[in-house]
């Protein structure tokens, strides 16, 4: 055991026990409706992610946070606003913030109607709107919430209690920066209560706030718990100890606590002076190794190349592409920007640079050389050449002329060209591509199968391209546990919950494509109306119309059952639980007709009884329900793990 690792033990071992309780239950959520204009909604939506993103890291940094998005003048403009109660530690914090932030798609504003939110939870508070709110303490909409069961005691002392405690903790809080707790006992009946006034509420509104808050919590007073919930303000009692005690705002504490901090001060200040240099001492040696140990790779990894025979100089690939002229510039990505480029034998290429300063560049150049410059495919983007050697490591590919899919289907090409054969052609190359990587190479797990990562070359035959984010997987391994790397839409549920990858991450990711390639949409191009491309197609599954989501460029110029087949084959791709979607090489046989092909059960759409949902990922089943039992999408569910989860979005 290391010195570092024998005092953490020690610590925790003499350190007090103390209580954590993130409070994360929720109190209320109240929805704002007012009815804004169409060519709004979309631009109030990305407003509002932007400031859900912002809030959520000022929250967690300095417990709480006031957020503006979009112009002052628009009628897109987010407000919002996010705080934890005082007496919460930072982690605690994190947590009630988290959920309470999964609770704010009751209020999505995507849905017509719905500009606004407030969501009282009793740890943390959260709210939107379309309009400035920061000055406000009081509004039409405050509200109280009593708890469900009647005190059982003597009453008399009990309402007397608690009004001099709701009397007391209105009066106290704007003294004591707007937050106190305490508690009155009295002949055997002991009352506990919390006041908070919100950041942005001044001395005197939060007095008038309270004030107001007192008076109506009154209504409780039979029963064993009240809650105000104001604009500014949030006011609590109950019979039980709900808030963790804290001395400076509870004198009644103060006397019995304070011999005791100073004993726990002295004692534990030795220790921790201890326990900070060991720390130092621990993290230095184990940020020397790191580097020690990089050095080490990059070394292995440059011999490796020099040794082999995609090793190209920079000089060369640098002209090539007349020195990263802008004109040659053929698009960027998270793992780079990309070039067309002529090398000297006048063969034509698209050369990528992964700069040495991204911190996941030898992750990127690694998959690609070491991963993909082994494994040949008529549906896979060959790797030509590498060089490493320069201000910035470059990967050298086939030339790809057509663009990629998310290039036709977002109106930068004649979308016109994609004929039905075309889009069948492009489907089952990309799907023997996939079974080539799972089940005939090493077995190999893209992660980022999307329209921008299948190009299109001058036949239509597709091939899948960007392996920044592949990983090979173990023979002896059912799934990897990994960070969560991908493209928001096209992630397996149990990948973005559980982060558990293994192929069938790459199916359901397929499984949308499908979809995307026969409707001719993009699956964001849904994130303006109430469903996703998921809901919609498994809507028009239930309903025998699977058809009507046919791209209308094709003006009916596709055979309806094999158009209905493969649909059907996208919803098996899709489906919530991975156990259930097929292997890769099933659905090329599929799409062949040479298989049978199931009745698929319902994608994952988490909103529709959440914890229903959650529950069946972990034990590994499927979700099922009628196609119509949900009005949220997919991408919604997605919103909802992205809000409690952080992953890499390439």
């Amino acid at each position: 055991m290391s010195l570092a690792s024998f005092f953490l033990v020690f610590l925790c071992c003499h350190a007090l026990p103390s209580l954590a309780d993130p409070r994360e239950t929720e109190a209320a959520v109240l929805c704002t409706n007012t009815t804004a204009p169409t060519p709004l909604r979309q631009a109030f939506l990305e407003n509002f992610y932007d400031a859900l993103d912002a809030l959520t890291s000022e929250v967690t940094r300095q417990r709480y946070a006031l957020i503006v998005r979009g112009s002052t003048q628009s009628n897109a403009t987010v407000y919002a606003f996010g705080e934890c109660m005082k007496d919460l530690s930072i982690p605690d914090c994190g947590v009630c913030f988290a959920q309470c932030k999964t609770s704010v798609l009751k209020c999505f504003p995507i849905q017509r109607g719905v500009n606004g939110g407030r969501l009282f939870f009793d740890g943390c508070y959260l709210r939107y709107d379309g309009y400035n709110f920061f000055n406000e303490s009081v509004s039409p909409k405050d509200m109280t919430v009593c708890g469900n069961e009647d005190f059982r005691g003597n009453w008399s002392v009990y309402k007397a209690n608690t009004l001099e405690l709701v009397r007391n903790l209105s009066v106290e809080a704007p003294k004591n920066e707007g937050f106190f707790v305490g508690y009155v006992s009295r002949r055997n009946v002991t009352v506990y209560g919390l006041a908070q006034c919100w950041k942005y509420v001044n001395a005197t509104a939060c007095q008038n706030c309270l004030a107001k808050a007192a008076t109506r919590i009154d209504s409780c007073a039979s029963k064993g718990e009240g809650k105000a919930l104001n604009a500014g303000c949030y006011l609590r009692y109950s019979t039980r100890n709900f808030y963790i005690s804290s001395s400076h705002n509870n004198p009644q504490e103060k006397k019995g606590n304070k011999n005791l901090a100073i004993i726990v001060a002295a004692s534990s200040a030795s220790v921790a002076l201890l326990l900070i240099v060991t720390t130092v001492i621990f993290f230095v040696r184990k940020n020397v190794l790191k580097r020690r140990r990089e050095r080490r790779q990059f070394g292995v990894l440059l011999e490796s190349v020099n040794k082999s025979k995609l090793n190209m100089p920079y000089e060369i690939l640098e002209k090539a592409t007349d020195y990263f002229s802008d004109s040659n510039k053929l698009g960027e990505g998270g793992s780079g920007s990309v070039y067309k480029g002529a090398l000297p034998d006048g063969t034509t290429v698209a050369i990528k640079r992964l700069s040495f300063n991204t911190t996941q560049w030898a992750d990127h150049f690694f998959n690609e050389v070491n991963l993909i410059s082994r494994i040949h495919h008529k549906n896979l983007v060959k790797l030509l050449g590498c060089s490493i050697t320069g201000p910035e490591s470059l990967l050298v590919y086939e030339f790809v002329p057509n663009h990629s899919l998310y290039d036709h289907l977002s109106g930068r090409m004649n979308t016109q060209q994609l004929t039905w054969e075309i889009r069948h052609k492009i489907i089952l190359g990309t799907a023997e591509g996939l079974a080539y990587l799972h089940e005939e190479s090493q077995r190999i797990i893209h992660r980022d199968i999307k329209l921008g990562n299948i190009l299109i070359d001058d036949n239509f035959t597709p091939k899948i391209a960007d392996f920044g984010l592949a990983r090979l997987f173990p023979e002896d391994k059912s799934h990897l546990s990994t960070a969560i790397c991908g493209t928001l839409g096209y992630m397996a549920p149990e990948y973005v919950v559980l982060g558990k990858l293994t192929e069938k991450a790459d199916v359901y990711s397929f499984g949308v494509l499908i979809m995307e390639i026969i409707s001719g949409k993009k699956s964001t191009s849904f994130v303006q109306t109430s469903y996703s491309i998921l809901h919609t197609v498994w809507s028009l599954y239930g309903s025998n119309r699977l058809c009507d989501i046919v791209d209308p460029i094709l003006e009916g110029n596709y055979p309806v059952e094999e158009a209905c087949k493969l649909l059907k084959i996208g919803l098996l791709c899709a489906q919530a639980s991975a156990e259930l979607r097929p292997p890769m090489s099933v659905v090329v046989k599929m799409i062949n007709n040479n298989h049978e092909i199931c009745e698929p059960t319902q994608p994952p759409f988490l909103n529709c009884g959440s914890a229903e949902f959650s529950k069946s990922i972990l034990q590994g089943e499927s979700f099922v329900g009628s196609p119509r039992s949900c009005s949220q999408s997919s991408e919604d569910s997605m919103t909802e793990n992205l809000i409690e989860h952080k992953w890499v979005t390439i």
